[in-house]
């Protein structure tokens, strides 16, 4: 899971940021108004956590944005700005949910999950596609009957493919998404290659249909169709 937490208190960031990387998420930060903007208009992301009073700008104007281009993308009010009209107004022009702080992290933790599980899933635990059972709570993938061990990368890469079966999916589009503001970094696709290879072959061990196809000179569908 890709977040994005909009927020200028650094011990709030830091916060986030330890607790949903040791969940094995990619979070990246933006502590102003021009450096959401910047990161929103350039990446996608599952979930963005947005404080609504920011230096240099208004989250309010921030959700606008996000809902008119990634309206799948999740946004979660986390503000100490309590006040009902703000609550409304969030809420109003598209946010997900509002936690006002201070906050427990297992209480934001279960939130996100419920939000990504309600925007990609159905709001379902179990995520099953035909012969592929994956259940997010334990992380677990199944094939038919039989359990596949995946590294982080490998899950995460599977959980974005069946999110968007049957689309093309352009390489740097799966950068992005494993390695998030670090994609930058990468001058090939080689690690993409690795992966998307390593992940099919494990699928295709325990006689899962090939679902992963390339497509020439672009990046990768993951076939249902």
């Amino acid at each position: 899971m890709k977040i994005l937490v909009v927020e200028d208190e650094i011990e709030v960031q830091n916060m986030i940021q330890h607790y949903f990387e040791l969940e094995k998420n990619i979070v990246e930060i933006a502590s102003d108004f021009d450096n959401a903007f910047e990161k929103i208009h350039m990446y996608e992301y599952d979930c963005i956590l947005l404080d609504i009073t920011l230096p240099k700008g208004d989250g309010l104007d921030l959700i606008k944005y996000i809902k008119t281009t990634s309206p799948k993308t999740g946004i979660i009010i986390v503000s100490a700005k309590n006040s009902f009209d703000d609550k409304i107004d969030a809420l109003n022009l598209g946010a997900d949910d509002y936690l006002p702080k201070p906050f427990y992290m297992p209480e934001l933790n279960a939130r996100i999950k419920a939000l990504i599980r309600r925007n990609h899933f159905g709001g379902i635990d179990l995520i099953s596609l035909n012969e592929i059972t994956i259940n997010t709570e334990e992380r677990r993938v199944t094939i038919g009957d039989t359990t596949i061990n995946l590294t982080t990368k490998e899950y995460n890469l599977l959980i974005y493919f069946i999110a968007n079966k049957n689309r093309v999916l352009q390489k740097n589009a799966l950068i992005e998404h494993l390695w998030g503001d670090n994609a930058d970094q990468f001058d090939n696709y080689d690690l993409i290659y690795s992966h998307v290879k390593n992940l099919r072959k494990k699928m295709l061990a325990v006689n899962c249909t090939d679902y992963i196809q390339s497509v020439y000179g672009i990046g990768y569908t993951f076939k249902t169709e």
